[in-house]
């Protein structure tokens, strides 16, 4: 009995050792660190391997989670990289304005950091106009811009007056206001599990991160910069969005040189959340675009 034993561990000793090599092999994907022009650390995560490098950027006071039915589908063929914004998700907080300018910062210093070559941006809502901003940092590495429900109209009207009207309710009350604020922008007939997620997330951001970035996100209407930045910016761009609000292509094109438009049926601002499989189609479709673009250059 005492010999079996004996021999019963030892074999389970030698199965550890053999097994140890294995788990070690295994990559495992950690959070990394990059650091922005202004000292503010981001996070971000990288999956798969290739150019070109997809990088998403998430939109006002969400985060990197948003893009959790993406990475698996889109790393099977491309190095895909996913990012906190300064003051969202594990992102540095200490800036003072949350300015598209400095989130383009950001997004090219993660960009250096993974040593993306030839890079298409992929931007919600307001993470299309901080893309943009990173489109123009970055010339050489950036051969096309992806906004996710977003560019709907880059010389969309809006007057002082309206924007402030627009903030009032998020400065009385942020989690009501921000609720009431994102509310509009999602279907009736979204899973209401989807719905609760978001409410409950985007209204539990940091307050001063979330009015200066909106205040900063609209500045750009007001002013025209949301349309006079693509004077500056040579990649061709392709919008991938939901059919809540039209798109007035004719105005993007106005400034953009080449722009396309992806329509997803029956899908919301979140669409990416809501309609995973028929987004992650049309994301296809508007990386192939712009990889084609990109041969004929």
């Amino acid at each position: 009995m005492q010999a079996a034993a004996l021999f019963t561990a030892c074999l389970l000793v030698v199965l550890t050792l053999i097994a140890l090599p294995a788990q070690a092999s295994t990559p495992s994907v950690w959070p990394q660190t990059a650091v922005s022009k202004d000292g503010v650390p981001i996070a971000y995560e990288q999956y798969g391997t290739g150019e070109p490098t997809l990088v998403f950027v998430h939109g006002w006071s969400c985060d990197s989670r948003y893009w959790r039915a993406q990475i698996d589908h889109f790393a099977k063929k491309y190095r895909v990289v996913v990012l906190d914004l300064a003051g969202h998700g594990h992102s540095g907080l200490t800036r003072y304005r949350y300015t598209m300018q400095a989130f383009g910062q950001d997004v090219r210093a993660v960009v250096e950091a993974v040593g993306g070559k030839t890079v298409i941006l992929v931007g919600h809502s307001m993470g299309g106009q901080v893309i943009a901003e990173a489109g123009r940092l970055m010339p050489d590495r950036v051969i096309g811009l992806i906004g996710v429900d977003t560019f709907d109209n880059i010389e969309y009207p809006l007057t002082r007056k309206e924007l402030e009207q627009m903030i009032a309710p998020l400065v009385d009350d942020f989690q009501v206001g921000t609720r009431a604020f994102v509310e509009g922008m999602i279907r009736p007939d979204t899973d209401p599990r989807i719905r609760d997620w978001i409410l409950a997330d985007m209204s539990s951001a940091p307050p001063w991160v979330a009015l200066s970035a909106l205040e900063e996100m609209m500045q750009q209407y007001i002013a025209g910069d949301a349309a006079k930045i693509f004077e500056q910016i040579k990649a061709p761009v392709v919008c991938v969005s939901g059919d809540l609000w039209p798109i007035n292509a004719e105005a993007n094109r106005r400034h953009m040189q080449s722009f396309d438009a992806v329509v997803v049926p029956n899908a919301d601002h979140f669409l990416m959340l809501d309609r995973p499989y028929a987004f992650n189609q049309g994301l296809e479709q508007a990386v192939h675009t712009i990889l084609r673009k990109a041969a004929q250059q």
